[in-house]
């Protein structure tokens, strides 16, 4: 059980999958993680737990960064937490491993929230908004064979990720992917998702992947 206050993600199926991803890499007390949009704190704590020596975690939410600082607390161990704009409190600094589980449906509006539960997983017209920066910004964090882990839905373009990250010159590929039933947010936006074209008519599933990148 996560501690988790009102407007902050709440742990789903893709925490779940993204948890596995990065209980899968080699982390050690020398290793410098990442979690960008921690939400809850649930990556935090699971690099943490995985053996990871160094653990920042950063979110806009204010809300976000309090669950993560405490989340981490209880299970003993020691998460530095940021509140900012994604990289903006990391000048300067290297990591490992970035890891990643950001708004990614795709909403009507074409900017993020300022408040609101819907911050958790607004990413813009395409679902896109969160994950083109960190496609863009995340490689210059890494250190020498550094990785990034960013998992996402289909709907929000898969191959375009994987482009974006080989324009860094980043070896880039789907390392696990699930479909799940449509939740409630989609559920409401099925007009919208069909008039966009990234859902059939019939469709009830989306498919969300975990995107690998390394230097």
């Amino acid at each position: 059980m996560m501690i988790r206050f009102p407007g902050v993600y709440a742990p789903q199926s893709d925490t779940r999958l993204i948890s596995d991803a990065v209980r899968a890499e080699k982390l050690d007390a020398s290793s410098q993680v990442l979690d960008l949009c921690s939400g809850s704190g649930a990556l935090s704590v699971c690099a943490a737990k995985a053996g990871a020596g160094t653990v920042f975690a950063v979110d806009i939410s204010r809300r976000a960064t309090v669950c993560t600082w405490m989340n981490g607390r209880i299970r003993g161990h020691r998460i530095r937490v940021r509140h900012g704009d994604l990289l903006a409190p990391f000048h300067g600094r290297r990591f490992d491993l970035v890891v990643s589980n950001p708004p990614y449906v795709p909403s009507v509006g074409d900017r993020a929230p300022r408040t609101g539960r819907a911050r958790s997983w607004d990413g813009g017209n395409d679902g896109r908004l969160l994950i083109d920066r960190i496609c863009a910004t995340a490689p210059g964090v890494l250190r020498k064979e550094g990785t990034i882990l960013l998992i996402q839905s289909a709907l929000s373009g898969i191959d375009r990720t994987v482009e974006l990250f080989a324009d860094h010159e980043l070896e880039a590929s789907v390392v696990s992917r699930t479909s799940i039933p449509f939740g409630p947010v989609l559920l409401s936006r099925r007009r919208y998702l069909e008039s966009i074209g990234v859902i059939d008519p019939d469709q009830v599933t989306e498919e969300i992947v975990v995107i690998r990148a390394r230097r």
